[in-house]
């Protein structure tokens, strides 16, 4: 007997897919081009680049996005300070570079992809990489207030984290000629 997914499930996929869907066009871009080079789905060259400075960004974030494995294999178990280091300052270089493309405007858009390219471990750790990384003086100033004010209290004082897995993981989809299309 094949195994069906729990109402539960399916109920948190679709509330995915509806935060995704709340997020600009160009930040449902950004994400979809940012899993596809972290998670090594897809030719991210071919499929996302546009012109000459698209494919240079592309090529810098491939190259930020190396250290993804060095990330999710440094995850600490708990807060000991000597663990923290290792993982959180690579993690807010990758962030970093994240948030200087102006396209995750958002903790709510930056949680939604890090889950994703990390995994549900990394939870507890995304307020402190994302205010560290919005608050680097690389950023814009008011791309900064911006993106520090997003944060809500709720999610920066949160006790606890949920270990659920996301489960859906946006993709690029062909465009259909609904002309073509049967009657």
């Amino acid at each position: 007997m094949g195994a069906r997914a729990k109402p539960a499930e399916g109920a948190m996929t679709l509330a995915e897919m509806k935060e995704f869907a709340g997020f600009t066009a160009a930040t449902q871009r950004y994400v979809r081009r940012s899993l596809d080079i972290g998670l090594e789905r897809d030719d991210a060259m071919v499929r996302w680049s546009r012109d000459v400075v698209e494919a240079a960004s592309i090529r810098a974030q491939a190259h930020i996005y190396e250290r993804l494995e060095e990330v999710r294999a440094l995850m600490p178990d708990d807060s000991d300070l000597d663990s923290i280091e290792p993982f959180m300052a690579p993690l807010v270089a990758i962030a970093a570079f994240d948030l200087s493309q102006g396209r995750l405007t958002s903790f709510s858009a930056f949680r939604f992809l890090y889950e994703r390219l990390i995994g549900a471990e990394v939870r507890p750790w995304l307020p402190s990489a994302f205010c560290a990384a919005a608050a680097l003086p690389h950023l814009h100033p008011e791309l900064r207030r911006k993106l520090l004010q997003s944060i809500s209290e709720a999610a920066a004082t949160a006790s606890g984290w949920s270990n659920r897995q996301p489960s859906f993981y946006p993709a690029w989809v062909e465009k259909v000629d609904s002309a073509a299309l049967p009657n």
